[in-house]
């Protein structure tokens, strides 16, 4: 038969207060009640416990271990209470935060920062991933919080995430400063049909974009160099062998030599924080979600990107 551990604790008040009596009175019971649990862990332990006398009980020594183990479970039960006291208030634990290179870049180092001074204790670790990777570990739980992005023609869409939009992050042009349009307060892609282009390699995203758009303008783009990165991309633009779109997030370090002129009707993709919806948000991830909410919106002000979207779900 098992030990009741309450009864554990009750048998070390008991051995605390010297008698039944003093213990039932420390403890808000009766008498009967305490002699009664006693008499049931005893009848556990297959031995007695106390041995019962004119002036209280004393501890046979199968009690006195007994007492010694239930003192033992006493401190890990106070020590688990305060560590999860501490958690909840946000004065220790960890953050597993999923993100991608842009969002990278740009909005994640604001809100690590922005965790950092409001929660010092809280330890962040971070991983960085494509949108299915970024998925994948949402899903194994090896993340808590994952940034994600989609567009109008491919919505994460998936009842097992909860999601929180953060910002509207509207594709731009960029040129080289000497381009003729470097100055224009926008353009619309039909003008561009006689362009080069430089795009991203790789299947990345921002290469569907530029091929979707440059179609739906009714022309075919003629590619000059397909990158592996943004600042590869900003390079070949800035000494004018092409010219190239990005996300706005993407172009918050701006290489020198480079124009960003706004797109009419530009595609827009919607960065996201994502979770598991069946999962109960920690109040670490509770106090994350509210920075990175903050930082966005302080982000959209900063280099003149979007507000979020209404709520995705």
């Amino acid at each position: 038969m098992s030990l009741d551990v309450r009864r554990m604790l009750l048998l070390a008040e008991v051995a605390a207060h010297g008698s039944l009596t003093a213990a039932a009175q420390a403890l808000a019971y009766t008498p009967s009640a305490v002699s009664q649990q006693i008499g049931k862990l005893e009848i556990e332990a297959g031995q007695p416990l106390l041995e019962r006398h004119a002036r209280g009980v004393e501890l046979t020594l199968a009690g006195r271990a007994l007492v010694e183990h239930a003192q033992r479970i006493d401190r890990q039960l106070r020590a688990a209470r305060a560590e999860l006291d501490d958690i909840a208030g946000l004065r220790s634990g960890e953050l597993r935060i999923g993100s991608f290179p842009t969002a990278g870049s740009s909005l994640l180092p604001l809100v690590v920062r922005g965790l950092g001074r409001a929660h010092p204790a809280v330890r962040l670790v971070v991983r960085s991933a494509q949108l299915t990777g970024l998925l994948n570990m949402l899903e194994s739980r090896e993340i808590e919080l994952g940034l994600l992005w989609d567009y109008d023609w491919s919505r994460v869409d998936d009842p097992s995430l909860a999601l929180t939009p953060l910002l509207a992050d509207p594709t731009a042009l960029i040129v080289s400063r000497d381009h003729p349009l470097a100055g224009r307060a926008s353009v619309n892609l039909r003008e561009l049909a006689d362009e080069t282009w430089i795009t991203r390699a790789d299947d990345h995203p921002v290469a569907e974009v530029l091929a979707r758009s440059a179609h739906a303008a009714g022309f075919e783009p003629q590619i000059a160099f397909h990158a592996h990165d943004y600042q590869e991309a900003q390079a070949m633009v800035a000494i004018g062998l092409g010219m190239a779109l990005a996300p706005r997030l993407a172009l918050t370090n701006l290489r020198s030599g480079i124009a960003v002129v706004p797109l009419a009707s530009a595609p827009t993709r919607r960065i996201l924080l994502a979770r598991l919806a069946a999962r109960r948000p920690t109040p670490t991830e509770t106090a994350a979600e509210q920075v990175f909410v903050e930082v966005a919106r302080d982000l959209a002000g900063q280099v003149g990107i979007a507000e979020p979207h209404p709520a995705a779900r």
